[in-house]
């Protein structure tokens, strides 16, 4: 009977409340670091594979997909940070708070929280029994993460088409039409998007339940505000499992997407960049030139593997009444995707020693990270006994 000595509900259902965040904060940093590892693999394994890159869902300039690879990488450790925070916001100890006013008992939080493996203390008892923010972080983090996982679920459904026919799906991890033989639907990455959506309405619901309350315990903030955390963290999970299986089991065309690199003229900047270096012209002037000799190139329905002194000399003795300098072989130079890709060394380039030099500085991360993480996971554990 004693048990409940200078306890109340109030502040039990909130110590629960922290406990369950931080644990989940714990859980959903190490499912991102078995993403981004999946990520690094893919990249490491696609250090040479040029592909095109996209602007406005237009052709743009070649990248490799390692550099693509590394880019969502980085996304998702700002993700990490964000929960990195979210675990310090929940991992305060309101134990001691009773049901808005402390009490008269000569409490030793310290010791509880000790315990608890908390290392900070609500200063507050109305704000310890009041305060869920920790909940909204925790899942609007979450919607954040579902929101790049629907992007990039997005791009590899485009990939996966015909139209592009960059990557393809495993056999597994697709379905197919009752009526259309040839079907091959992206699954698993339309589930990722649409739950991406359930996340995003449980942000919504939570916000909309912890407005226009008194600052105080209440059942909005007890009970209907946060019961949609558990919800999120199976929701998220769900995700990654298949984000993971998609990815661990994806086909890469390296043939396709170099190809299509070297017809779809997304090589051509460079080549406006020679015509400066080379005919000592302005660029806007280059760039004109370029526009020109693509857009006669496609009223005749030719590609990128035509171009050639010709093409280029049509337009600049009609614009300029000069011809360019440029022979033949700088001109494929110039038009080399995997030149083009592995010539950009500056910081945060496409070249393949940038992005090593990215993954070798991750795999460290990563590594100190995890160590990190099993530590928590070993302290949780601690807590429960």
């Amino acid at each position: 009977k004693k048990l409940h000595t200078a306890r109340s509900r109030n502040d039990q259902c909130v110590l629960d409340t922290r406990m369950y965040a931080r644990e989940s904060c714990v859980e959903t940093r190490a499912l991102l670091d078995e993403l981004i590892e999946t990520l690094l693999d893919l990249a490491q394994a696609h250090l040479n594979t040029v592909m095109p890159g996209y602007t406005h869902l237009q052709r743009a300039q070649p990248v490799t997909l390692a550099h693509y690879m590394m880019a969502y990488v980085q996304m998702f450790l700002r993700d990490r940070k964000r929960f990195q925070n979210a675990f310090d916001s929940a991992n305060v100890m309101p134990l001691g708070s009773g049901a808005l006013a402390a009490t008269t008992y000569p409490l030793n939080r310290q010791r509880v929280a000790e315990l608890l493996d908390f290392p900070a203390i609500t200063q507050n008892s109305l704000d310890g029994v009041s305060d869920r923010d920790f909940v909204i972080e925790y899942v609007s983090d979450a919607s954040l993460i579902m929101m790049h996982l629907s992007r990039f679920s997005e791009e590899l459904i485009l990939w996966s088409s015909w139209e592009f026919h960059f990557v393809e799906l495993d056999d597994g991890f697709t379905t197919g039409s009752s009526i259309m033989p040839q079907k091959k639907n992206a699954f698993t990455l339309e589930h990722i998007k649409a739950k991406a959506g359930h996340m995003q309405g449980y942000a919504m619901a939570m916000y909309s339940c912890m407005k226009n309350i008194i600052y105080s315990h209440s059942k909005d903030t007890s009970v209907e505000a946060v019961k949609h955390l558990r919800l999120a963290m199976q929701e998220m999970e769900s995700d990654f499992v298949l984000a993971e299986l998609t990815l661990r089991t994806l086909t890469v065309k390296r043939d396709v997407m170099l190809k299509d690199a070297r017809r779809n003229f997304c090589t051509v900047t460079e080549l406006a960049n020679y015509l400066v270096r080379h005919d000592k012209i302005s660029f806007r002037e280059a760039h004109e030139i370029i526009a020109t000799m693509v857009g006669n190139l496609c009223d005749r329905q030719l590609t990128g593997l035509d171009i050639n002194r010709t093409a280029i000399n049509e337009v600049m003795q009609k614009e300029f009444g000069k011809e360019t300098s440029l022979t033949e072989e700088l001109i494929q130079e110039a038009l080399d995707p995997m030149r083009i890709a592995q010539a950009k060394k500056c910081l945060g380039g496409t070249a393949r020693e940038e992005v090593t030099r990215q993954l070798d500085a991750l795999e460290k991360q990563l590594e100190a990270d995890e160590a990190l993480t099993a530590d928590r996971v070993a302290g949780l554990a601690a807590v429960k006994a």
